[in-house]
């Protein structure tokens, strides 16, 4: 059924996931540009209201670091392609949530260089949900020529009552942005839970549309996602298998068919997507990424709240010291550092601070007797300011901070520098576009800046022997293939004029 509008039935309109939080969450941000570009066209043209394109600061760097890719090629090549729906931008403009301290400058430069291309949205928020000084930064983000989508992050602590979620809705809209989001991050929200508290968040916003981002972590995401529909939300979340449920978000397939049996428009065209899952699981088939599929219910995940991607990097910590055995024992740790920090939401990077230093205190054996430098930053307050600070058990924020470490720390930093001494430093001849990456990324991004266009054709099919073939026998630069392996053998001649020798 293709989207368009549908007499008496109330339309819900999808944002696409897949590219970046599906592939976030299931493939450890391993997507590579050839990977994304053959999906490119079928994500484009099925009546999404918009796509998650990209995120700044990790992702950045994963493209470097790992993939050795320029990520402007992916931002480039996929903006040329999506003709038909928005894109969207995915954080903040600079701070720790840019996976580092970026210059304001410098990320300012970077969304700029991202409207310039044509995304011109964005979803962003607060990791505790302090909008005392988000105005500043919506207003940042219009001048730079995005419009912001703003996020109310959804948590299970004493301190995530009703009245707190409230609370934050009204102080969130008191902002009037283009749109809020409801985000259950850590895939904790349970059907009864949203019957009970999306009315009473949506109330009090007024008259600000809603969108619904859930996980399904729990096997609970799709549930959620129609709770939020009923609730009055007009835009829900939604990925393409195989980048769909386990710990991502919903099947845009299952969620579209069950809201039209429950008498919705679901405004997408899910036939058209058909050739991007095709190509994905033969991505995912090939590269050996994982294939999204349902997960069980688990209660243990109230307790630790451990994000799912989050478990594998636990497991390989703890292989690496030789505690293997020792998972559990660490979650049940994590649950114990998380209250002690004040519950922070389980979200990057808090999630990463609280289970490494729970990891760290199974295996040393002593609570808090080693810390990482980011719990010690954390207990400064450079992951919350004051509203962690108030939350953190103050006796473990003074174990935490006596040690000379901590002292070394808690001098204050250099300021950031400014563009104009980036310049300097790299050279007036360099591209703004490298400029950013040098800056974020570091010395690494030497290897891949300057070599923005260096995008391989990625095979999109099952059968790319078939596909090789066909290509090369429409190409004229040669007149003679031979291909050998594994007892096969295929010889290819074209023809040739008179006079001439193969």
């Amino acid at each position: 059924m293709s989207a368009g509008d549908v007499s008496g039935m109330r339309q819900i309109k999808f944002v696409d996931t897949t590219i970046r939080d599906g592939q976030a969450s299931l493939w450890a941000m391993n997507m590579r540009t050839s990977h994304m570009l053959p999906a490119m066209p079928h994500l484009d043209a099925a009546g999404f209201d918009s796509m998650e394109f990209i995120a700044t600061g990790s992702r950045l760097k994963k493209f470097v670091r790992h993939l050795k890719e320029n990520p402007w090629d992916w931002i480039n090549k996929g903006a040329e392609v999506a003709t038909r729906t928005p894109l969207r931008w995915h954080g903040p403009i600079d701070g720790p949530s840019m996976s580092g301290q970026v210059p304001p400058e410098v990320g300012e430069l970077l969304i700029a260089k991202a409207a310039e291309r044509g995304i011109r949205y964005t979803r962003t928020g607060n990791n505790w949900n302090d909008f005392s000084s988000m105005g500043f930064q919506l207003d940042r983000f219009a001048r730079l020529g995005m419009t912001p989508v703003v996020n109310l992050m959804y948590s299970v602590s004493p301190r995530h009552t009703d009245e707190y979620f409230v609370t934050k809705a009204k102080q969130v809209a008191m902002l009037r942005p283009f749109r809020l989001c409801f985000k259950d991050v850590g895939g904790l929200l349970t059907p009864e839970r949203a019957r009970e508290l999306l009315p009473k968040v949506m109330r009090a916003a007024g008259d600000i549309p809603w969108e619904f981002h859930g996980h399904c972590t729990n096997g609970l995401g799709p549930l959620n996602a129609i709770e939020a529909v009923r609730a009055g939300m007009e835009y829900v979340h939604t990925a393409v298998p195989p980048l769909a449920n386990a710990n991502s978000q919903p099947s845009v397939y299952s969620l579209a068919r069950n809201l039209r049996e429950l008498g919705y428009d679901a405004a997408v065209d899910e036939e058209v997507l058909r050739p991007a899952t095709a190509h994905f699981e033969f991505i995912a088939k090939r590269e050996r990424f994982q294939i999204g599929a349902p997960y069980e219910y688990d209660e243990r995940l109230y307790r630790h709240q451990v994000p799912g991607g989050m478990i594998s990097n636990l497991r390989y910590q703890l292989r690496q010291a030789g505690a293997a055995d020792r998972l559990d024992e660490v979650l049940e740790e994590t649950a114990r550092v998380r209250a002690e920090f004040g519950y922070p939401i389980m979200v990057t990077p808090l999630s990463q601070i609280v289970g490494s230093q729970a990891a760290i205190n199974v295996i040393v054996g002593e609570r808090y007797g080693q810390v990482t430098d980011r719990a010690i930053d954390y207990a400064l307050g450079r992951h919350g300011g004051d509203e962690a600070l108030d939350a953190m058990d103050p006796d473990v924020r003074d174990r935490i901070l006596d040690r000379p470490r901590a002292r070394e720390l808690a001098i204050e930093r250099p300021p950031p520098p400014t563009l104009a001494e980036l310049r300097q430093r790299y050279g007036h001849g360099v591209s703004d576009e490298d400029l950013i990456l040098m800056a974020i990324v570091g010395d690494d991004a030497i290897d891949v800046v300057g070599r923005a266009n260096d995008v391989r054709t990625q095979v999109a099919t099952d059968r790319p022997l078939v596909q090789l073939i066909r290509e090369l026998a429409e190409r004229d630069h040669h007149r003679f293939v031979s291909i050998r392996r594994d007892g096969f053998s295929l010889t290819m001649r074209k023809g040739v004029s008179h006079g001439t020798h193969p």
